[in-house]
């Protein structure tokens, strides 16, 4: 085996390495986002008896997950008393960081996504989750701190990754 094609085939692994890892990043930060517009509404239907609705008046509970502008919450409410409760938090920034959150998610998704500005895009990302560890260490939320950790090393990952990444727009940033 030559050297020239061991080093074809790993520069096309690495290119697969890199694409792969933008769009997992990308992927979770838009849905991440999204998800913090998430709501749900109850919903009390009929119960059908042989495909036709009972006469008995019984309804079936339940609730249906919709996305709406008015359900945004970029810091879940259970974990905003504990931040304003905690000494180290900043009381101003907090409910800034509480709108800006979501959006940031999504915009900072869809750059990576889409390969625009990757390497400010997931240097950026990067700082996002470290706010976001931040927090969680804060409010002694070890589990979350550590799937933060996780997705820190695959930002790295696709950092050390950038220069094959061959499908980019603004390949220099």
């Amino acid at each position: 085996m030559s050297n020239e094609s061991c080093c074809e085939t790993n520069h096309l692994a690495f290119t697969y390495g890199a694409l792969l890892l933008r769009i997992w990043l990308g992927v979770r930060s838009i849905q991440t986002g999204l998800e913090k517009f998430a709501g749900s509404a109850a919903s009390n239907q009929a119960v059908k008896i042989d495909g036709a609705v009972n006469s008995y008046g019984l309804t079936s509970g339940g609730s249906v997950k919709h996305y709406a502008l008015a359900n945004y919450h970029g810091v879940p409410e259970a974990l905003m008393s504990k931040f304003t409760a905690e000494p180290l938090m900043l009381k101003f920034a907090l409910p800034l960081y509480d709108k800006v959150l979501g959006p940031s998610l999504v915009v900072l998704g869809v750059t990576i996504l889409l390969g625009i500005a990757s390497r400010t895009s997931l240097f950026l990302l990067g700082l996002l989750y470290t706010s976001l560890t931040w927090g969680l260490i804060l409010i002694k939320q070890d589990e979350g701190v550590s799937w933060l950790g996780v997705h820190m090393i695959l930002v790295v990952m696709a950092l050390a990754l950038s220069n094959h990444n061959r499908f980019t727009l603004l390949k220099k940033w």
